[in-house]
C-alpha cells in the first residue's frame, strides 16, 4: 500500500516532540508555509491523517523530495498526473520519473534540482509534455519550493505539478486560428484564407492563386499541399519565370536520351516527379503561347509526352499555379490561352495583400524578426511600439517579402535589443514624419522614436540644456530628448566648438 503524503514526517521517532521547539532549524524560513506550523506534537493544530487529506485534496499534485532528489512521498493528485502507484513513485529519482524531458536533462547535469533556487530569486516554471506508462501524455506545469532544513526531516523540497492539457488545448485552437503551415494571420482576410484553402485541400481540382509579388503565393500552395491527402506524396516547385522557354518543356515534361544536343540520358520531369503529390506551377503567366497549348493536354489528358518520345506517359498530379498577372486580362489580349485559363481556375484564390492586412503587420513583423534572429545568431530582439507604428503606416508594396527586407535591414542596423523607427529603411521611415502644418515643437522635450529628430535651429541649445538638466548623464538626456545614445553622441560631435 502506498505511504501517505505526510508518511516522510515520521521517519525519526521523536520528531513530532522536537518539532516546533525553540531553536528547531525548521523555524529559519519565515516566508515558507512551514510544515512545523501544521504537524505541532504539543498543539496539535493538524494531525497527519488531517494532513494526508488535505494534500490528497489538492487538484496540483506534490512530490516530497530529499537532497538527492529521491521521491519519499506523493498525493494523489500526482500520482495520477504520473500514471503511477504511489508505492512505485517512492524511492525513485525524480530525473527518472520525468526522463527525456528539458527538465531532466538539466537536472541531471546540475546534479542538483532544476528548479530550485535562491530565496530571493523568481520562481522557475517548466512546461513539459509527460509519456506515460500506458502511452498516453499529459502536458505538465511544474515548479519547486524549497522547505525548511532540519536536522530531523528529510525533506528537501516540493515539486508542484499542474495538469494543464486543457490550457494546451485552447492555446493549440488558438494558434490555429493565427497560423495555418507557415502563415500567419489572425485579422478578417487571413480568416476568410483559411477557410478557403481547408475547403480547397481535401479536392483534386486545381486551384489557380492570385496575388501580388511577395504576398506567400508559395506558403499558401503548401499548405494546400499539407492539409490533402496527398501530403504524404512530394511536393514539387517550380518557378515558370526563371526558366528560358527552350529549357521549359524538358523540366515540365523531361526528356528521352538523345533527344537533342546535351541529352545523354533520359531524364523525368517535374510532372512526373510530383507523381501522387502536387506541382506548384508559379508566375504561370509567364508561360509562352506554345507550352501553354502542352500544358493544357497534359491538364486534360493526365498524361506527358516526354520530349523525344511518341508515347504517353500518365501521370496522377494536383496542380497549382500561381500569378501576379491579370490572367484574365492576358486572355482578352490574347497573351494567355482562355480554355488554359478556365481549366486551371477551377478553385481561384485570392491572396490578399500586405496594406488589407494591417492588424496582422505586428503578429507578423515579430515572426520574421524571430526567424532573422535565429538566422543572425542574435539575441533576443523587440520591435518598439513607434516602430510598430511605422509599418503599420507604410503601404508595402513589397508585401511581406518588402517587410522581411526591411526587418534584416533593421537587425543590422540596430544598436541594441530595441529596434527603433530610426533603424527602418529611410522610406518606411519617413512614412512615419508628421505632416508640415504638424511640425510645430512639442512643449514636452519627449518625443515619439517614430518621428525623425526635427532639425530646429535652437537644436544645440536643446540638447545643451537637457544635459545641464540632466547632470551630464547622456543616457537620460537621450531618454528626455526621444532619441538613442548614440544618436545623442553624433549630434554632440556636430556641434560647434
Amino acid at each position: 500500500m502506498a505511504p501517505a503524503p505526510a508518511a516522510a514526517l515520521e521517519a525519526a521517532p521523536d520528531r513530532a516532540e522536537r518539532i516546533g521547539q525553540p531553536g528547531c532549524a525548521c523555524q529559519r524560513s519565515q516566508s515558507t508555509l512551514s510544515l512545523t506550523s501544521i504537524v505541532n506534537a504539543k498543539q496539535r493544530l493538524m494531525t497527519i491523517p488531517m494532513l494526508n487529506l488535505f494534500l490528497d485534496s489538492l487538484e496540483e499534485g506534490v512530490l516530497f523530495l530529499d537532497k538527492d532528489r529521491k521521491v519519499l512521498a506523493a498525493n494523489r493528485a500526482a500520482t495520477q498526473m504520473i500514471g503511477l502507484e504511489g508505492g512505485t513513485l517512492v524511492d525513485l529519482l525524480c530525473p527518472s520519473i520525468f526522463k527525456g524531458t528539458p527538465c531532466a536533462q538539466s537536472c541531471e547535469q546540475r546534479g542538483s534540482c532544476a528548479l530550485t533556487h535562491d530565496e530571493n530569486a523568481s520562481d522557475i516554471v517548466q512546461d513539459l509534455v509527460l509519456q506515460r506508462p500506458d502511452n498516453t501524455s499529459v502536458n505538465l506545469r511544474m515548479w519547486a519550493r524549497l522547505l525548511p532544513p532540519s536536522d530531523n526531516l528529510p525533506l528537501s523540497c516540493a515539486i508542484i505539478l499542474r495538469d494543464r492539457s486543457h490550457e494546451a488545448e485552447l492555446e493549440q485552437h488558438v494558434t490555429e486560428r493565427m497560423q495555418l503551415g507557415s502563415m500567419v494571420g489572425h485579422g478578417p482576410a487571413m480568416q476568410k484564407l483559411y477557410s478557403q484553402i481547408l475547403r480547397a485541400a481535401p479536392s483534386d481540382a486545381s486551384v489557380l492563386l492570385a496575388g501580388e509579388s511577395g504576398t506567400g503565393k508559395e506558403l499558401v500552395a503548401k499548405a494546400l499541399h499539407d492539409n490533402s491527402d496527398r501530403c504524404k506524396g512530394p511536393y514539387v516547385p517550380v518557378h515558370c519565370a526563371s526558366l528560358p522557354e527552350n529549357l521549359l518543356e524538358s523540366e515540365l515534361f523531361g526528356y528521352a536520351k538523345g533527344a537533342f544536343t546535351g541529352a545523354t540520358a533520359a531524364r523525368i520531369g517535374r510532372f512526373e516527379a510530383a507523381e501522387g503529390g502536387t506541382l506548384l506551377l508559379d508566375e504561370i503567366g509567364e508561360i509562352p503561347l506554345g507550352t501553354q497549348v502542352k500544358l493544357l493536354r497534359v491538364l486534360q489528358e493526365k498524361e506527358v509526352v516526354r520530349l523525344g518520345e511518341n508515347h504517353a506517359r500518365p501521370v496522377n498530379v494536383r496542380v497549382i499555379a500561381a500569378t501576379h498577372r491579370n490572367l484574365e486580362a492576358m486572355v482578352e489580349r490574347g497573351d494567355f490561352r482562355e480554355d488554359l485559363y478556365y481549366r486551371l481556375r477551377v478553385l481561384p484564390l485570392h491572396v490578399p495583400p500586405l496594406r488589407e492586412r494591417t492588424e496582422d503587420i505586428a503578429m507578423l513583423a515579430n515572426t520574421l524578426l524571430n526567424d532573422l534572429e535565429k538566422r543572425y545568431k542574435r539575441a533576443p530582439m523587440r520591435l518598439a511600439h513607434e516602430t510598430l507604428l511605422a509599418l503599420e503606416a507604410y503601404a508595402w508594396p513589397g508585401n511581406i517579402r518588402q517587410l522581411f527586407n526591411a526587418l534584416e535591414y533593421a537587425l543590422v542596423h540596430a544598436d541594441g535589443p530595441t529596434i527603433l523607427p530610426q533603424h527602418l529603411p529611410p522610406e518606411i521611415e519617413r512614412v512615419a514624419q508628421p505632416a508640415p502644418s504638424d511640425m510645430a515643437p512639442e512643449p514636452s522635450l519627449v518625443r515619439p522614436y517614430y518621428r525623425p529628430a526635427q532639425r530646429l535651429i535652437n537644436e544645440a541649445e536643446t540638447i545643451s540644456r537637457v544635459l545641464a538638466e540632466s547632470g551630464g548623464n547622456k543616457a537620460e538626456a537621450a531618454r528626455r530628448l526621444g532619441m538613442s545614445r548614440t544618436t545623442l553622441w553624433k549630434r554632440l560631435r556636430q556641434r560647434p566648438n
